[in-house]
């Protein structure tokens, strides 16, 4: 968390909030968070920049600026909040965009792991961590037959293979088991073992499911709000993660959850079998 709807979610609002809105000041009071350049230079450079398109890659955020862009990662817990500059600035701020009309964007981040790199600008496709990234969620780049070939190439079970970001983009581990459920396939099922009908079921869930929870402005789950300060709403959609012990909606068997890949998941073991491939 925040997997894709959630950023996009937050890409939504950053640009209902500060777009056109012009630098003063940027206080870094985390180094860490910033990737590259070095915390000075990130600084310096900032000052005058305006806020001009908001773009979303996968997972990461592309905020594009006069002669910049601004490639934020939020991982775990990080997240951005629109403030006056008479507010308190609350615990876990680690960074704060100061605009010349007397409003700040900052970003805040528990567990600190969200990362923020500057590049300069129309060269965030080269930065390293987008480089490896899959195509987007969507009929357009997604194309079941290099999909489907994909997997037949990887004895891997699917759910860490499709949480590696490189089948497909933006899937988390709420997307990953909810597709999988609405696909009827076992999360340990060995890619290279899934059917036509299957790949195509799968190939169907994951862009419906992702659909549908961008337009629910992503899955609130504990912290998390986007950029306007709301939760999401797809939680309420969820049908198999976090409804351990509750009945499937398909057959009421109860929902398990287990580890696959040293993650929580969660299925239905009648729906969702594990097909024993000699």
């Amino acid at each position: 968390m925040p997997e894709l709807p959630e950023v996009e979610a937050v890409r939504i609002g950053l640009e209902q909030l500060v777009k056109g809105k012009e630098i003063k000041e940027v206080v870094v009071n985390w180094g860490r968070i910033i990737e590259s350049p070095e915390v000075e230079t990130f600084k310096n450079e900032l000052i005058g920049e305006v806020f001009e398109r908001f773009n979303r890659r996968g997972k990461f955020l592309i905020l594009g600026l006069t002669h910049y862009e601004l490639i934020s990662h939020l991982r775990m817990e990080g997240k951005y909040e629109f403030h006056s500059s008479d507010d308190e600035v609350q615990k876990h701020t680690h960074v704060i965009f100061k605009f010349t009309d007397h409003t700040e964007l900052r970003y805040l981040d528990v567990r600190k792991f969200g990362r923020m790199t500057l590049v300069p600008k129309d060269e965030a496709s080269s930065y390293k961590g987008i480089q490896k990234l899959g195509p987007e969620p969507i009929e357009s780049d997604f194309e079941l037959a290099i999909f489907s070939k994909q997997l037949k190439r990887s004895s891997k079970a699917i759910k860490p293979l499709l949480l590696d970001q490189k089948l497909v983009t933006g899937l988390g581990n709420i997307y990953v088991d909810e597709a999988l459920f609405e696909a009827a396939i076992h999360p340990e099922q060995p890619a290279d073992t899934l059917r036509p009908k299957e790949v195509a079921a799968l190939h169907k869930a994951i862009i419906t499911v992702l659909g549908r929870a961008v337009e629910a402005g992503g899955t609130t789950i504990r912290t998390y709000k986007n950029a306007l300060g709301e939760a999401g709403k797809f939680q309420h959609a969820l049908n198999v993660y976090g409804q351990t012990g509750t009945p499937c909606p398909i057959c009421g068997e109860p929902i398990t959850k287990t580890k696959v890949a040293q993650r929580g998941t969660h299925y239905c073991t009648r729906c969702q079998k594990l097909r024993r491939v000699k």
